[in-house]
């Protein structure tokens, strides 16, 4: 294995995080997870660390550590490496008006997304998966990139092959009685998911911050 490959693999394995969500979850303060005992849910708001909370005044944050945290969380909410989430941010500066809120509703658009968005998936990242391994289509398609942007009338599936297979079997069952965003709706008699409308972004801006995140990458 050539060495530039091999320092490639290393940083790809050391830039995707695969330990433990609830620890993440601690770290950003909002749950990264659907679990009922996600930690950012009960009394365990702080960050993870050996002694709990910081006792007395807390250490002040400087407005870049501010901005750096605020991206750290929205990157890590949707599972997206920085090379990815950057060239997000650049298709949204692209986009005429607010480029903050252009760019939550491009993340907000990604197909991965969309797919836990409308109970296909548990998680993100179990939506992630279902999508590369092509068992999700858009009008009748297959697509197996997580990152596709989907659009307005966009109509999303299950595989006919991924039909058959026993989590969507059971999955399909009970996800007409999911909560979902209302710019998605779901045929329950076709098993159809039907992209309404744009994604509505305005009760995600408090709890991510987008400004800050435009005036990170403006530096």
């Amino acid at each position: 294995m050539p060495w530039q490959y091999a320092v490639a693999l290393l940083n790809f394995i050391m830039a995707r995080y695969t330990g433990p969500m609830h620890k993440l979850c601690r770290r950003e303060g909002i749950p990264l997870c659907d679990s009922p005992k996600c930690p950012a849910r009960g009394k365990r708001k702080y960050p993870p660390g050996q002694h709990g909370p910081t006792k007395g005044y807390p250490r002040g944050q400087s407005i870049y550590s501010k901005q750096l945290r605020a991206k750290q969380r929205v990157k890590r909410l949707y599972g997206m490496l920085e090379n990815q989430f950057r060239r997000f941010f650049e298709m949204a500066k692209q986009l005429k008006g607010n480029t903050g809120e252009n760019l939550l509703k491009l993340l907000e658009s990604r197909l991965d997304n969309a797919v836990y968005r409308v109970g296909l998936a548990d998680t993100r990242r179990q939506a992630r998966q279902l999508v590369t391994h092509a068992h999700i289509m858009i009008n009748g398609k297959k697509i197996n990139v997580p990152s596709y942007i989907i659009k307005a009338e966009d109509l999303i599936t299950v595989a006919p092959r991924a039909v058959k297979t026993k989590y969507f079997d059971e999955r399909l069952a009970v996800v007409g009685k999911k909560d979902r965003p209302a710019w998605l709706a779901w045929d329950d008699t076709k098993k159809v998911a039907k992209v309404v409308s744009e994604p509505d972004i305005r009760d995600l801006i408090e709890s991510l911050a987008p400004k800050m995140i435009v005036e990170l990458y403006s530096k």
